[in-house]
C-alpha cells in the first residue's frame, strides 16, 4: 500500500511539474532555453548543488529529493540570454523510473558523485548507461566530484576523478557546494559547451531559428548533429 500511494503522489508531482515546464516555455524572453538534470547516487549532494547555484543558499540538513523538481535560472553566455531549467533528480533506484522519463530532451547533464563516497564513484558508469539508454547521443555531461572540501574523509582522489574523465570523454570539475567551489564554472561550462554546438548547428542550417520569433526554444528537432556525449 505504501509503495503504492507512493507511486501516485509521485506521479501527481510529475504531472505539475510538467504543467510548470510548459508555463515557464511560454515566456519568450529568452534566445535559447537549456534543459539540463543533475543526476547521480542518493546523498552525493545535487540538491545542495542546485541551491547554491540557483538561489546562492545553503543548508547542511540532508533531505532526500522526492521524484522530481527543478528551478530556472536565465544566464548572459556568449551574448545569448539563455534561460536554464535546471532539473533536480532524486538518486534512489525507486524513483528511477520517474527520473528517467525526464532525460529525453535535455541538452545537458551533470553527473554527480561524492568524493567520500566511493560507491556513488563506482556507480558513475551506471548512470552513464542510463544517460546512453534514455537521452539524445548529443547531449553534453560534466562529471563532477561533490563535496572536495571535505578532503579528511575523502575516498576518491581527484585523479581517478580525472582518469574516470578522460575515458568517458566528459568535462570534469570537483566541486564543493558549502564553500561555493567551482558551483558556477560547472554550470558556466555546460552552458558554453552547449551554446558552442547550437551555434554550429545553426551555421550549418540557420533555418532551424525562426526570425519571427524573439525566443528559441531548443527541442529534439534543433539539437545539433553528430553528437559528443561518450559515456
Amino acid at each position: 500500500m505504501e509503495e503504492r500511494a507512493s507511486v501516485k503522489e509521485h506521479t501527481t508531482m510529475a504531472s505539475a511539474n510538467d504543467s510548470k515546464w510548459q508555463k515557464d516555455a511560454a515566456d519568450q524572453n529568452f534566445d535559447y532555453m537549456f534543459k539540463l538534470l543533475i543526476i547521480g547516487n542518493s546523498s552525493v549532494g545535487k540538491t545542495s548543488f542546485l541551491f547554491r547555484y540557483a538561489d546562492d543558499s545553503f543548508t547542511s540538513a540532508f533531505v532526500s529529493t522526492v521524484g522530481i523538481d527543478f528551478k530556472v535560472k536565465t544566464v548572459f553566455r556568449q551574448d545569448k540570454r539563455v534561460k536554464l531549467q535546471i532539473w533536480d533528480t532524486a538518486g534512489q533506484e525507486r524513483y528511477r523510473t520517474i527520473t528517467t522519463a525526464y532525460y529525453r530532451g535535455a541538452m545537458g547533464f551533470i553527473l554527480m558523485y561524492d568524493v567520500t563516497n566511493e560507491e556513488s564513484f563506482n556507480a558513475v558508469m551506471d548512470w552513464c548507461t542510463q544517460i546512453k539508454t534514455h537521452a539524445w547521443s548529443n547531449c553534453c555531461v560534466c562529471l563532477v566530484g561533490n563535496k572536495c572540501d571535505m578532503e579528511a574523509s575523502r575516498e576518491v582522489s581527484t585523479r581517478q576523478g580525472q582518469e574516470l574523465a578522460s575515458e568517458l570523454g566528459l568535462e570534469f570539475f570537483e566541486t564543493s557546494a558549502k564553500e561555493n567551489i567551482n558551483v558556477k564554472a560547472v554550470f558556466e561550462r555546460l552552458v558554453d559547451i552547449i551554446c558552442d554546438k547550437m551555434s554550429e548547428s545553426l551555421d550549418q542550417d540557420p533555418s532551424l531559428v525562426n526570425s519571427q520569433t524573439k525566443g528559441t526554444r531548443l527541442t529534439e528537432n534543433t539539437a545539433p548533429e553528430g553528437g559528443s556525449c561518450q559515456c
